[in-house]
Order: C-alpha cells, then structure tokens, then sequence
C-alpha cells in the first residue's frame, strides 16, 4: 500500500480520519439572490457553480422569432431557505398569471430541484418551456471560444465531445448548439444554431479543467439541450403551455460527480426512467 503524505499523517495522528473524507463528505450548500442561485462546494471547482434561474420562460414558436416576441415576462422571489443552506423555496408568477413553485435541495453530489407550475386564471397560457442557465466557466476553467471541447451530449447512445459534426453555424443569433429530441417541435426550440443530430437521451454536461470532475444536468419532461451563448449548458425543460385550472409537475436535477461517464450514466436513468 503506497501511503501519502495525508494518508500517512491521519495514521499518525497529525491529521483527523475524518480530514480525509471532509472533502468528499461535505454536503452542498444552496443561495439565491436577485435571479441567481449559487451552488457551493469546497469540492467544486472555483469553490461555487452559478445558475442563472430562471433566465427565461418562453412562448412556443421560437425558433426563428425576435427572442423578445418569445419571452413571456416574470418575477421570482425567494419564499424559504433552510437554516443549514441545503434546500430552499422560490415562487415565479408570470406576467400572464401562471405560477411555478420551486422547491430545491442539495445532497452530496448533486441538486435536485421539483417544480409545479398551476394556472390560476380563465386564460390558457403559452409558458412552453423554460431555461435554467448554468454558468460553467468555473467549473471547466475554460472562457467562452475554448469551454465547448469540455462540454458532450450523447449521441447513438454514446458521449460525443462538442463541437459536433456536422456543427451548425447559421440561425437568427449566434453561436451555440441547440440539440433538439425527437418528441419536440423543431420550431419550439432556442433561437441559435440548431443541429441535425439528436440526442439520445435529455442528459448534457461538461469535464472539470483537469477532467476529474463532471457536472451534468437533466429535466423531466424537457424541451431541448443547449450549449452556448455565455459559458453555459442548459438542459431546457418542458411545460408545454397550461389550460386555465391546469397544474403540471416538472423535475429536474444538476449532478456535481467523479468523472465516471458510467456510473453516471446509471444514476441518470435511474432518476429519470422515462428517458430511457
């Protein structure tokens, strides 16, 4: 057994057991203030990931459309934040009257966040999708022209680093990559390059500067997976528009994990079933 400095001192006595695992073992830690939820970790690389949340919800139609035709104005503000910093409750009401409840907590190595949009009025709602806008430049070390090589999706059941090939480079602003599934209309998706590959499941992440880290993100249901405009991924998730009276459930998750792109990969379908 080989014996490091670290392992060696605990064995010693210099340094507690329990130093060892401090890293690993500390749960993360949730804020929000003014749009911005920060997740925190002595783990994570740069000590904190920023979300923007919520950038924006979004009318459908939006492909190719003014992005201020899309966005349906709305306000958020923090409802409750536990004493330990480990979950918290926000409120949106949308300028046409929906309301989405968010409830957010924070494990070891991952935040999951449970939603419930419900229209009040007598009015249907366009609220068609919504976009959670994570901030990874700290996470990869990288700034925007370089930070793409670190981020993947899966295609035909596989990792593919970004840039993908073919790489859309036209749309009505740019750059990014929009990856569109299957069971959404291409029309409804982010106005920026959008590609012609699918993705094979709702899952998008990128590597720690140094490749030791993951951070990977994914909504049940979901409209598109996005990689972008700031230093940024999004996993973009689904409404679908609210009849008056109409409640919706929604459910998502951010993993903070080892780079183990299988264990991963089963930890994803086992929370998200549906995808697979």
């Amino acid at each position: 057994m080989r014996l490091t400095p670290l392992v060696l001192g605990a064995m010693l006595g210099f340094f507690p057991a329990a130093h060892l695992r401090a890293a690993d073992d500390s749960p993360l830690t949730l804020a929000w203030e003014k749009n911005w939820l920060t997740i925190h970790g002595d783990r994570l690389p740069g000590k904190q990931v920023r979300v923007h949340y919520l950038e924006a919800y979004c009318r459908p139609g939006s492909t190719d459309r003014d992005w201020k035709e899309t966005v349906i104005g709305h306000k958020t503000e923090l409802r409750e934040r536990s004493s330990d910093g480990r979950s918290l409750k926000l409120r949106c009401v949308l300028s046409d009257g929906v309301v989405v409840d968010h409830e957010i907590a924070a494990g070891r190595d991952e935040v999951t966040f449970r939603l419930m949009a419900r229209n009040p009025t007598d009015q249907v709602s366009e609220a068609h999708w919504a976009q959670p806008c994570i901030r990874v430049d700290r996470f990869t070390g990288k700034n925007q022209q370089e930070y793409v090589s670190k981020c993947f999706v899966f295609l035909d059941g596989r990792l593919a680093r970004l840039p993908t090939q073919p790489w859309a480079d036209k749309a009505r602003y740019v750059p990014g990559q929009v990856y569109c599934p299957r069971h959404v209309d291409r029309s409804d998706v982010n106005p920026r390059p959008l590609s012609v590959l699918v993705p094979s499941n709702g899952l998008i992440g990128c590597f720690s500067g140094d490749e030791t880290m993951i951070l990977a993100t994914a909504w049940e249901p979901y409209q598109e997976l996005f990689q972008g405009v700031g230093v940024c991924i999004h996993a973009d998730f689904r409404i679908g528009g609210l009849k008056p009276g109409e409640t919706k459930s929604i459910r998502g998750k951010i993993y903070l994990v080892r780079a183990d792109v299988e264990a991963l990969l089963r930890r994803y379908e086992r929370d998200f079933p549906e995808h697979k």
